[in-house]
């Protein structure tokens, strides 16, 4: 066991042993729950995962141990966790079992990374078919990232399943006590932190006492009880480690933590040279494998039964089916407490003991830790195991593997390479920091023009990831014109890099026009026209002359623009009001994504469906694409994308709902210093301001959002501002905002910008060919709000025209359009105009997914294409009876009782699109 006074350290936790009582008697109901013990070292939280395995009589439990020599492996802990239950893999779907056997290394190749996540909640689920399952994971503050990642998203989808889990978390070394919520100090915390959790605290002063009487085997006089009590600040562990270790010092002296492993260590005192290696060699291992320790201890000469008996009477190890060290300050002290030689004997006879066929990443591992120079063979396995890594979606562990390599390279060309390799897998890691302190060791180094323009783009990312602001396209151009010599092709790609840093920056900080400039100058002559040429020509000459080089761009040469960077594509379909081709790529995404089981591509087609969806008028639609992609980056451990919610909340016309979102949208895009956001924000906000009728707030909005000239924002946003100037009396921003719409859409060609540039036509000059116009071109475009909108404001011209029965027809066709759509500011709009005829609205409920979830509604629509509870769970990351759970609610919202009822349900809409199920 763990630790060596289990039971003493419940001393006066009765309330904490009912909070976990709680949770597994929940779980025992079918009512899965997750908790995090959060508290210093040696205050009682193992205790309480203990006592949770006595309280879940009849449960399996199952557990796993973070360690912060092992943080570097992927999936090290999710595999100590799965290892009982892999007899289970044969009863997971084919595709889920392939991904566990290579994630753990059981199989050669390269597992859907994306499906982890969801293929251990079912190995859970089906360990739990026969009694609830506990999951027991200590030291959760050394959980390799991956293994933080798939553990955070089960503990969030065990809710309809027999299944508790437990963590215990140790805040950062200097974090006061009593912080809840802190981050952990290392890289697999983070993910735990929007959990339930408990703060563990010390004992009061009676129950302190009472513990270190009932435990104490030494006679202590008043003086030094009220030092060992105040020195241990109610830590159970410490008050029963610190009689034995010399509790004397003063209060003020170094942490509980440290004493307590002072007192650990003095329990070395005097051992044999072979004992203190045999326990050293075991705190180097932190798996715990007998089968990988005694193989080693005999290469070291030591005797498993001698060795091993003195090392266990010291009571800081036990030997058994897994080797347990009392505590992990235990096994911290012994390893602090080994000479360098000694910790690299230890590393050395472990990697010889470890089979490289069935584990070569922890042998190269421990190869690396054993060597006290440079070492080119270790070195290069290390760059294997990189690679190994990220194809097993370690990203963590290859930018180690790789920064490792890099320290015990001995050729200095070799040495830069694999440092340039670790700066962009750190980056791929999240962990710029650590890619800015690699890149600096390079900075005075000789390197080469190719290696010096890799460092500059490198700089690029690290400033963009940080700041988003003008320094990242900077470096990125820097990049370009290094490489624009010896490699012309990737310097043009360089170029296209700034310029998409920059959309993001957006236009009102300048850089998009540096970045424009320096291409114009600098970039190499493409074999023909390209993106790069078309966006300059757009820039210098306007929609006009740009037009027929951004439809040759788009379509490409071979392939089209999206294949190889679907984001500036969509906004430039948008920008081209081409509502074809965004649906085009929106599809190509989603293929793409599906069958690459990238969740980067998958995540961009989503939000780009979604924003497709709404501006078809299709809200259902769009709320079903937002839920599934909100569910993948929670799968993930990222933020949901904004956009699309964005474009949502516009349409919609739900005032208040949308301006919290604004708010909070405009206040992290401020932050982040993304200014494109910012704008699609003030677009959002023209669009809802119009619809509810509130013009001057309109007129703000699209102003701020067209007058840096963003790529597709400024555009879209035009027809806002023209119909906000109209209202406001301010004919001259009318015009010229009107002018500049009918340059682009007439540039463009299509039906839809012909059809908005004419209603915006109409509403400047008050000619009723020019309504016509409009409601002829929507006529045939799939933007639905857009057609609506162009009959609401033909119908409220020709009312004010005094031509009260011409405008009912086309008031009633815009209300029926917008409500059925959801569009409710707009339809409410279209009502009131109605009443000023004299006839009533038709009473309309609006769409009757509103009473749905956004989750429900992805649920019920995929249901109703033929999807299974299993395949639907597939694409949200669930499990399949919380599937079933949503569809026993959305049942009862919608008033059906059975699934085939969901097919021809008017909460559903029209399903066309909405993809084949898993």
């Amino acid at each position: 066991m763990k630790s060596p006074h289990p039971s003493g350290q419940l001393v006066g936790r009765q309330a904490e042993m009912s909070r976990v009582e709680e949770l597994t008697g929940a779980a025992r109901e079918g009512r899965g729950g997750v908790l995090v013990l959060r508290g210093e070292a040696g205050i009682g939280k193992t205790a309480l995962l203990e006592h949770a395995g006595r309280a879940a009589s009849g449960f399996r439990t199952v557990r796993a141990c973070g360690s912060q020599y092992e943080q570097e492996l992927p999936f090290a802990a999710l595999h100590q966790l799965c290892v009982p239950m892999l007899p289970h893999l044969a009863d997971l779907a084919d595709r889920h079992g392939e991904s566990l056997r290579t994630a753990f290394g059981l199989v050669p190749g390269e597992p859907d990374v994306f499906r982890i996540g969801l293929a251990t909640l079912e190995l859970l689920a089906c360990a739990a078919r026969e009694r609830p399952l506990l999951c027991l994971i200590d030291d959760a503050q050394w959980l390799d990232a991956e293994s933080s990642k798939v553990l955070g998203f089960l503990a969030r989808r065990v809710t309809c399943e027999p299944v508790a889990m437990m963590f215990a978390l140790r805040p950062p070394d200097g974090t006061p006590d009593g912080q809840d919520g802190q981050d952990g100090p290392d890289r697999g915390s983070g993910e735990l932190d929007e959990l339930p959790a408990l703060y563990v605290g010390g004992l009061c002063d009676a129950d302190a006492r009472t513990l270190l009487a009932a435990r104490s085997h030494t006679v202590l006089d008043d003086q030094v009880r009220q030092r060992i009590l105040a020195e241990a600040r109610g830590n159970p562990l410490a008050l029963l480690e610190l009689p034995g270790a010399g509790g004397f010092a003063p209060p003020d002296t170094p942490s509980v933590p440290t004493r307590i492993e002072r007192g650990f260590r003095s329990r070395l005192a005097g051992l044999p040279d072979g004992v203190r290696l045999l326990l050293t060699v075991a705190s180097a291992d932190p798996t715990g494998d007998p089968g990988l320790l005694w193989p080693a201890a005999r290469r070291l000469d030591l005797d498993p039964a001698t060795s091993g008996a003195a090392a266990a009477a010291t009571g800081l190890i036990e030997f058994s089916t897994r080797v347990r060290f009392c505590h992990p300050l235990a096994r911290s002290a012994v390893y602090r407490a080994a000479t360098a030689e000694q910790r690299g004997t230890a590393h050395r006879v472990l990697a010889e003991a470890t089979d490289p066929v069935v584990d070569p990443d922890r042998r190269a591992w421990h190869r690396a830790q054993a060597c006290t120079g440079p070492d080119e063979d270790v070195a290069a396995e290390l760059e294997r195991s990189a690679r190994r890594a990220r194809a097993r979606g370690g990203v963590v562990a290859a930018a180690a593997f790789l920064e490792r390599a890099a320290a015990l390279s001995l050729d200095t060309g070799r040495r830069t390479e694999r440092t340039l390799t670790a700066v962009r897998a750190n980056l791929d890691a999240g962990a710029t920091a650590t890619a800015v302190e690699l890149l600096t060791t390079v900075e005075h180094a000789a390197l080469d023009e190719l290696q010096r323009a890799r460092a500059e783009s490198l700089r690029g990312r690290i400033a963009f990831v940080r700041h988003n602001d003008g320094d990242g396209p900077m470096f990125m151009l820097r990049a370009a014109r290094r490489l624009a010599g010896p490699d012309p092709e990737r310097s043009r790609d360089c170029f296209l890099d700034a310029l998409e840093m920059s959309l993001v920056v957006g236009r009102a900080a300048g850089v998009m026009d540096l970045v424009l400039a320096a291409a114009r100058s600098a970039a190499p002559a493409p074999r023909g026209p390209d993106v790069l040429d078309a966006l300059i020509r757009l820039d210098a000459d306007g929609h006009r002359a740009a037009v027929p080089l951004l439809r040759k761009a788009l379509d490409g040469d071979g392939a089209p623009l999206w294949t190889r960077r679907p984001a500036l594509a969509a906004m430039l379909a948008t920008e081209l009001w081409d509502p074809h081709t965004h649906t085009a790529i929106s599809e190509w995404l989603m293929k793409t994504g599906r069958e690459s089981g990238s969740p980067l591509v998958l995540r961009l087609g989503l939000a780009q469906t979604a924003s497709g969806a709404v501006f078809r008028g299709d809200l259902g639609r769009a709320r079903a694409a937002i839920a599934e992609e909100e569910a993948i980056a929670d799968a993930i451990g990222g933020p949901p994308v904004t956009y699309h919610r964005l474009h949502l909340a516009a349409l919609r016309g739900r005032r208040q709902p949308a301006l919290e979102l604004f708010e909070e949208v405009t206040e992290a895009a401020t932050v982040r210093g993304s200014g494109q956001l910012i704008a699609n924000t003030h677009w959002a906000a023209a669009v809802l301001h119009n619809g509810l009728a509130d013009y001057p707030a309109a007129l703000a909005a699209a102003r701020r959002a067209t007058a840096h000239g963003d790529l597709f924002l400024a555009g879209i946003s035009l027809p806002e501002l023209v119909e906000a100037a109209v209202r406001c009396g301010e004919r001259e921003a009318a015009a010229t905002a009107l002018e500049s719409l009918t340059e682009r859409t007439e540039a463009g060609g299509t039906l839809s910008g012909l059809g908005v540039a004419a209603y915006a036509r109409g509403l400047v000059t008050g000619v009723e060919d020019h309504y016509r116009e409009a409601v002829e071109h929507l006529e045939k475009s799939p933007m639905v709000p857009y057609r609506a909108r162009a009959h609401l404001l033909y119908g409220e011209w020709l009312r004010r025209a005094g031509r009260r029965r011409d405008c009912r027809r086309h008031l009633r066709t815009a209300h029926e359009l917008l409500s059925d759509a959801g569009v409710e500011a707009f339809a409410r709009r279209a009502a009131d105009e109605l009443r000023a005829t004299g006839e009533r609205a038709p009473g309309r409920s609006g769409p009757a997914y509103d009473q749905l979830t956004a989750q429900e509604m992805y649920i019920a629509r995929l249901v109703a294409t033929g999807a299974t509870s299993k395949e639907v769970a597939a694409r949200l990351f669930l499990s399949p009876r919380t599937v079933d759970a949503h569809l026993r609610n959305l049942f009862r919202k919608l008033g059906i009782t059975s699934r085939r009822h969901l097919r021809d349900h008017p909460a559903l809409g029209d399903l066309g699109g909405q993809g084949e199920h898993p």
